[in-house]
């Protein structure tokens, strides 16, 4: 995209039309100093459990886990095992002139995938396809349209330049004025060439957006000197940090398992989501978030953080902030995601 990309957005996290502040809850109004009014929705949590073997575990319940937003422990007011919200798919396939001779393969694989999310699942799920090589095109608008996705797939080649960042920060944006869940799956070899955006933009881009990210790495040459381990790595940890993780598997057969992996996961995660409580501000804006379950075995994918309030904006050191529900609100019900304001400098993004 060279230094054409010039999306902006403000700090924000999930907002669930039926957990309003407006109409559920209200915050806590500074009656002791610590704690400050702020305007703070529901912080929703998806969640993977593993068990040592690396089996999904979908049986837990909520009393199983333990939710901690700056060290301090949460309540959970929202519990959905094997969650049905419908799944925004933000696809990204690199194109560039290294995948030329393996991108007919790579495609074949995809295709599969998509058939068969859109067989299973929420019929409200959805995918939009993006290409990155120099520049990052989208193909086609979140759609269910499996034919139309295969077209734009098949009419793909190979050409010169990686602008992964790039790609990961522009769909991030696109990602925020959806509905439900949030995942990005990107398909590439390896690292960024040509992005005006760095690492840790594409990273903040991803968390602001709540998306979990999936990255499959094709690795045709299995030594390090012939691989872009850097790149490896910085998809290793954006991954991490969004509850998703990276795959690195071959052409073929390992790809389509891959990509199963993904499915099988996406279908046995919990949804967790908690009213902000007696929180401690710090400097950061980005707030760390712990999830632990009773079972020391078991292993959890979750996002590490999300970005909120901070100590600057109050002006004062050792602030916490608190939101609670009405004492007459109606009992929780599962969340849906309410879209957000589209933000105008998302024409940036190429499209054909």
């Amino acid at each position: 995209m060279g230094n054409g990309i010039g999306m902006r957005r403000a700090p924000c996290s999930w907002v669930f039309a039926v957990f309003s502040l407006m109409a559920y809850g209200a915050p806590v109004t500074a009656q002791e100093d610590p704690i400050l009014r702020v305007d703070v929705r529901l912080v929703p949590l998806l969640v993977t459990v593993k068990d040592p073997s690396g089996a999904l575990v979908s049986s837990l319940n909520k009393a199983d886990f333990t939710v901690l937003d700056n060290k301090t422990p949460q309540q959970i007011s929202v519990f959905e095992r094997r969650t049905e919200q419908p799944l925004s798919v933000a696809l990204l396939v690199d194109n560039s002139g290294s995948t030329a001779k393996d991108l007919k393969f790579e495609v074949d694989s995809v295709v599969r995938f998509l058939r068969t999310l859109f067989d299973e699942g929420n019929p409200n799920d959805s995918v939009a396809l993006y290409s990155f090589n120099y520049q990052v095109v989208k193909q086609n608008h979140f759609t269910r349209n499996a034919s139309s996705l295969d077209h734009s797939l098949r009419m793909l080649h190979g050409t010169a330049g990686t602008s992964l960042y790039d790609a990961i920060y522009l769909a991030a944006g696109e990602l925020q004025d959806r509905e439900g869940r949030h995942v990005m799956i990107i398909v590439t070899d390896g690292g960024d060439t040509t992005s005006s955006k760095d690492f840790h933009a594409a990273l903040e881009a991803a968390q602001l957006s709540d998306a979990v990210i999936y990255p499959l790495l094709v690795v045709p040459i299995t030594n390090d000197a012939g691989r872009n381990v850097g790149g490896e790595n910085a998809l290793t940890t954006i991954s991490k940090f969004t509850g998703g993780r990276v795959f690195l598997p071959t052409l073929g057969s390992a790809l389509d398992a891959a990509f199963a992996d993904i499915l099988r996961e996406l279908r046995t995660q919990y949804l967790l989501a908690y009213y902000p409580k007696d929180v401690p501000l710090t400097k950061n804006r980005f707030h760390s978030i712990e999830i632990r379950v009773k079972s020391p075995e078991l292993r959890i994918l979750a996002r590490n953080g999300y970005y909120g309030e901070a100590e600057q904006d109050y002006g004062a050191d050792g602030s916490r902030i608190t939101v609670r529900p009405r004492e007459n609100a109606p009992k929780p019900v599962p969340p849906k995601m309410e879209p957000r304001k589209r933000n105008a400098a998302n024409s940036n993004l190429q499209e054909p």
